[in-house]
């Protein structure tokens, strides 16, 4: 985003855009984690830097458009989980940067099984 004022010009880097994508994903219901990919991880082990897993945006100036990878959750049902995404990702995006969100593209690219929580403080001490 470039927006030009009397004041000078402010801009929102992709990445900034990506993390807030990111951590609206993360607070979705239904929702696992994000899928990196094989691509991904490899630029991130050669570049060193701290990669944005599963999501890819592309700002313009008064635009965005966020593709997301993501896993859900083994029992919910993934057409209403993508879809409160997608309002959740697109709400934050436009209240923290003033961008237009025009599309949330969700790629859903796994399901997880739940744990309980004994079975996890089991399955660590075994390790």
């Amino acid at each position: 985003m470039a927006e030009q004022r009397n004041q000078g010009t402010v801009r929102i880097a992709d990445d900034v855009v990506a993390v807030i994508a990111g951590l609206a994903a993360g607070k979705t219901k239904g929702i696992s984690g994000m899928s990196g990919g094989v691509a991904e991880g490899f630029a991130k082990r050669v570049s060193g830097k701290n990669v944005t897993r599963g999501v890819h945006v592309e700002v313009g100036n008064l635009e965005a458009a966020i593709d997301l990878k993501v896993i859900v959750e083994y029992g919910e049902k993934i057409h209403n989980v993508c879809r409160e995404l997608q309002h959740n990702v697109k709400e934050a995006v436009e209240t923290m940067t003033g961008l237009s969100v025009v599309e949330v593209n969700v790629k859903v690219e796994g399901v997880a099984l739940k744990e309980s929580a004994e079975e996890s403080t089991e399955s660590q001490r075994v390790r």
